[in-house]
């Protein structure tokens, strides 16, 4: 039995390519740390949303550290069920979590929810216009689709430096990222 997904094959080859890269550079996550734009991020206060590394993502965590020191105020996504967007709750370092769906950590029921202003993006690969390969299940399409109706929305995509392509097949639901930082570098698709 063959996929109908097109993009199947290019997230496994990726899928391998972010492992071998994750093995590899276990700084990269504090490399991107250091690379990220101050002027993407809008103000003290701002609502940054996160994310927990799964398997060999690129860790966003030493990034996160940095702009809560400057006065950012984090979330977390949660996974709210199958075609609808991601809800995020408030997130402090030490603050318990808990595994949940496809093995994402999550903060608890109890915290305050949140609507985040710049949201900071796991992918798969991301091509030179903001494209984005993550999944396929399209939880971030969804959310930045309703987060953009709702107001203003950054999205950047965190990733290692291979995870860079030249095209991507991108479909009308896509959402495209506004910028991406990697271990090496700073893209910003705006224009």
């Amino acid at each position: 039995m063959t996929s109908t997904d097109p993009k199947a094959a290019l997230r496994s080859r990726m899928l391998a390519l972010r492992r071998e890269a994750g093995l590899a550079s276990p700084g990269a996550g504090q490399a991107l740390a250091s690379r990220f734009p101050d002027q993407w991020v809008p103000s003290a206060g701002v609502v940054v949303a996160g994310y927990w590394p799964l398997g060999r993502e690129i860790d966003p965590r030493p990034l996160m550290q940095r702009l809560f020191a400057g006065g950012a105020r984090l979330c977390l996504p949660v996974v709210e069920g199958a075609r609808r967007p991601l809800t995020f709750r408030a997130y402090r370092e030490g603050d318990a979590l808990e595994r949940r769906a496809m093995g994402v950590s999550e903060p608890l029921p109890g915290q305050r929810a949140c609507r985040p202003v710049l949201i900071l993006v796991p992918l798969v690969a991301c091509d030179h216009q903001g494209n984005r390969l993550g999944f396929g299940k399209g939880y971030y399409d969804y959310t930045l689709a309703a987060l953009r109706a709702s107001g203003p929305t950054l999205a950047i995509g965190l990733a290692y430096d291979c995870q860079m392509v030249a095209k991507l097949p991108a479909q009308g639901h896509d959402e495209p990222l506004d910028g991406l930082v990697t271990d090496t570098d700073v893209y910003d698709f705006r224009g």
